[in-house]
């Protein structure tokens, strides 16, 4: 488990992250959202130990980072996939690390393989493509078969195949047990990937929910060639019922199953059902509105944008 309590991190007079609080549970993937200069990248090196908080504390299974004894043993990490020498091999640099970290070298074959670069194994870094180097910084937050894994847009540069498969790798782990903390600003992937989410906005808590809430369906789109008779009969079935310009008809207060089986009752026929729900991106464009110029300005007056 991660947990972020009350932490504020400031640089010089800019505050990046703003009394935030919040858990990062095992058992699903949690998605950390918010605009640049949120605060996300600045929150996710503190939980590393590679920045220090003005106030509060970040812990990893109850422990702040540093206090851990084989830290890649128990947390996994992508912050920076071109943070690799490049006349290095994927092989090289997976073993060094392995050897600092008291890992067995068998990992290393294993955590190549599990990425797909066997075949580029004693190839060295400085060719690779973006997707190449991501997929060896996630090779290298695998490296201690962590319980924790923290990933900051592990899917950049990755192809619609990459991208399919680090869903996978990262739903499979969670299905496993671990704990798994992902930030990206694709917000068609996150909507696929994660269970739970993490907004916040000027270093501070937005929301803090599952990913079921914010996309919960609007209402059903319903069509039939007697649409008043269907009409009449949702309404009386206690549906808010709302026709459309084409025809068809916005039924709120019902759920797909109970209009099929109400249609089927009254011998009316149904072209379509479609439930309809609003998507990540619209929740989370209305949740951070007006937050991006006020970020942009905040942080004019010096410090990084994270």
């Amino acid at each position: 488990m991660i947990e972020v309590r009350e932490l504020t991190k400031r640089y010089g007079r800019t505050v990046a992250v703003d009394g935030l609080t919040f858990h990062v549970k095992p058992g699903r993937v949690t998605g950390f959202l918010g605009p640049n200069g949120a605060g996300k990248s600045t929150t996710m090196r503190v939980i590393l130990g590679l920045d220090r908080p003005a106030s509060g504390e970040a812990l990893v299974n109850g422990r702040r980072y540093d206090r851990i004894r084989h830290p890649m043993r128990e947390v996994g990490a992508l912050l920076d996939a071109g943070a690799v020498q490049g006349g290095r091999t994927p092989l090289g640099h997976l073993s060094w690390m392995a050897r600092a970290n008291r890992i067995g070298l068998g990992r290393v074959v294993s955590a190549i393989e599990q990425v797909g670069l066997a075949g580029v194994a004693r190839k060295r870094v400085g060719g690779f493509s973006l997707g190449m180097r991501q997929r060896l910084g996630i090779a290298a937050a695998l490296l201690g078969d962590p319980a924790v894994l923290l990933l900051d847009e592990p899917v950049n540069g990755l192809d619609p195949d990459g991208v399919r498969w680090i869903r996978e790798l990262l739903r499979g782990l969670a299905a496993e047990g671990r704990t798994v903390l992902l930030s990206s600003h694709l917000m068609s992937e996150m909507e696929l990937t994660a269970d739970h989410l993490v907004i916040i906005g000027g270093g501070r808590l937005i929301a803090d929910t599952p990913m079921r809430e914010l996309t919960a369906v609007r209402d059903v789109l319903v069509r039939s060639s007697r649409a008043g008779d269907l009409a009449g009969a949702l309404s009386a079935a206690g549906g808010t019922v709302t026709a459309e310009d084409d025809g068809g008809l916005s039924v709120r207060g019902l759920d797909p199953e109970e209009i099929g089986d109400l249609a089927a009752r009254h011998a009316i026929p149904l072209h379509e059902v479609t439930p309809r729900g609003v998507s990540l991106e619209e929740t989370y464009m209305r949740l951070t509105a007006g937050l991006t110029a006020g970020l942009t300005g905040g942080l004019t007056g010096g410090g990084a944008d994270r």
